[in-house]
């Protein structure tokens, strides 16, 4: 049997198309507003109306941007995917591109995330990294270079060469990555010093945020002494790891372990993950003291 390519795998998943059909208003008053549809099935697009410009993407413009991703790293890649009020797709180039941070067992590798939604921000592409010690998958959304903006537009197949030199931009951002990273891994904090900067001080007179504290910091101080052993490193000294420990092991918290509702899939938490205020102050913090 053929191995499925990317684009038809993408096909496949999203074999829908989304429509746009005119809104009326009681007794079917005529309006200026449109709503967004499956075609399959029905269900609404989207968190509001649009005007009668907006041209809806579809799935044929999806595929445009993975071949282009795929252009600019010089890779066949491998694909996963889901549909959330838009089409996300993550991307992983080979192992080729594969960085060493800490001895031969803390390894970062690039991934690209693709999200085209149904709404007014334009189409965003990312390259984060994938961490096998510890199976986060990240976003710094602080470092230049490491997201572009693509114009949400129909018709991507015909805009095949500037999409390919808007991700080429992402590869060069990918090697800014890695040096702020290795610029983590050489400096080292308190771990209590660095959640207290990530998450504040607990109200002392609320039992209940001191007790979500607690647990909380536990929870990461039990995912670093982990991820110590995986990656070969020594037993904590002094209650000090290296910044991108302190910011991983937020990182993979809020990603692993935090309570989400309607049971999300592990691909929907690292857009949480992604997306988290905590995260983002930790990526801060991080940047800024190893640069100090």
């Amino acid at each position: 049997m053929s191995e499925v390519s990317v684009a038809d795998g993408i096909r496949a998943a999203f074999n829908f198309g989304v429509q746009k059909f005119p809104l009326s208003g009681p007794d079917n008053l005529k309006t200026d507003w449109y709503g967004l549809f499956r075609d399959d099935n029905g269900q609404s697009i989207g968190s509001g109306s649009v005007s009668s410009r907006y041209v809806p993407h579809q799935a044929e413009d999806v595929v445009a941007l993975v071949d282009a991703a795929s252009v600019a790293f010089d890779d066949t890649m491998k694909a996963r995917y889901y549909f959330n009020e838009g089409h996300y797709v993550f991307l992983e180039p080979s192992k080729d591109h594969r960085k060493a941070i800490f001895g031969t067992a803390d390894n970062i590798f690039p991934r690209v995330i693709i999200r085209a939604g149904y709404d007014a921000q334009p189409f965003a592409a990312s390259v984060g990294f994938w961490r096998d010690a510890c199976k986060n998958m990240s976003i710094m959304r602080q470092v230049n270079g490491t997201s572009v903006s693509i114009r949400h537009t129909s018709g991507l197949q015909s805009k095949v060469d500037s999409l390919v030199e808007s991700f080429g931009s992402l590869k060069d951002g990918w090697n800014r990555l890695t040096t702020k990273i290795e610029g983590m891994e050489s400096r080292t904090v308190k771990v209590a010093d660095f959640l207290a900067m990530v998450f504040g001080t607990p109200d002392p007179d609320s039992q209940k945020a001191l007790t979500i504290n607690k647990n909380r910091n536990a929870a990461i101080m039990r995912r670093l002494v982990s991820e110590r052993s995986t990656t070969g490193r020594q037993t904590i000294q002094n209650g000090e790891v290296s910044l991108w420990e302190a910011y991983n092991g937020v990182q993979g918290f809020i990603q692993h372990d935090a309570t989400r509702k309607n049971s999300a899939t592990d691909l929907a938490r690292i857009v949480m993950a992604s997306e988290d205020k905590f995260v983002a102050i930790a990526e801060k913090y991080a940047l800024q003291l190893a640069a100090a």
